[in-house]
């Protein structure tokens, strides 16, 4: 009778061993991925990282080496169950991905569309999210506000832009409008003043210019993706169309 018992027993503490081991936890799409975009000729690779923002909202960024594109800033991202989705806001063609977490966590597969072209991607873990927050902006000198303009002349194509700064109530606020290109206004999400010197951030689109106050012209260099160009704003001619 003791016997039986013991067993009866031994048996329930073992059943309740069992029962106490905390459950597998489903895995995360929070991390930094890299893998590749199979597009027509080679592979593009690119780099993803994303994680959690607070509640149920998540940010991310994207990085495509080829393109000269780095941590350019996701839209729409989205992580329901194992269901993983994001964009590149303001870029041509709208690029978004859809895919699905691997059962091991180890990967994520899915669909690229841009436009009417549609193809696969693939990315596999590769360590931490690494997301940096973008430069705080600074307040701006009383010289700076206002309205500029300015032309860039790329492939034999010359878009006019229209530069707009303000200062807030601790830091600058800032737009651009590309004239040529249906006027869309683009905010910049940092601006940064050091003496004479001028950077602003514009990662919707990828883009930055670095230029000097000098002679009242804002003279210096727009960047955006592999290209690097020249580009000064002047102030708007007296008599001059003014973009609202």
């Amino acid at each position: 009778m003791f016997r039986r018992l013991f067993v009866a027993w031994l048996a329930f503490v073992v059943l309740g061993m069992g029962a106490a081991r905390p459950l597998a936890q489903a895995p995360s799409a929070s991390g930094h991925w890299t893998g590749t975009i199979e597009v027509p000729g080679q592979p593009l690779q690119i780099e993803v990282d994303l994680k959690p923002s607070s509640g149920q909202d998540w940010i991310g960024t994207i990085s495509i080496p080829a393109q000269n594109l780095k941590a350019f800033p996701l839209s729409a991202v989205q992580v329901q169950g194992r269901q993983v989705s994001f964009a590149m806001p303001q870029v041509p063609g709208s690029p978004t991905f859809k895919g699905e977490l691997t059962a091991d966590g180890a990967g994520i597969l899915g669909d690229f569309t841009q436009g009417e072209g549609k193809t696969t991607f693939e990315l596999k873990r590769a360590g931490e999210a690494s997301i940096a927050p973008p430069p705080k902006s600074t307040p701006i000198a009383k010289e700076l506000e206002g309205q500029w303009s300015g032309t860039l002349e790329a492939g034999g194509q010359q878009l006019r832009l229209t530069l707009k700064l303000a200062n807030g109530a601790d830091s600058a606020t800032g737009s651009i409008v590309s004239v040529d290109q249906g006027g869309a206004e683009i905010p910049i999400a940092s601006i940064v003043q050091t003496g004479s010197h001028l950077e602003l951030g514009l990662p919707a689109i990828g883009g930055t210019f670095s230029g000097d106050l000098k002679d009242g012209k804002l003279a210096g260099e727009w960047k955006q993706g592999p290209g690097t160009l020249p580009l000064t704003f002047t102030r708007p001619l007296a008599g001059a169309a003014v973009v609202p």
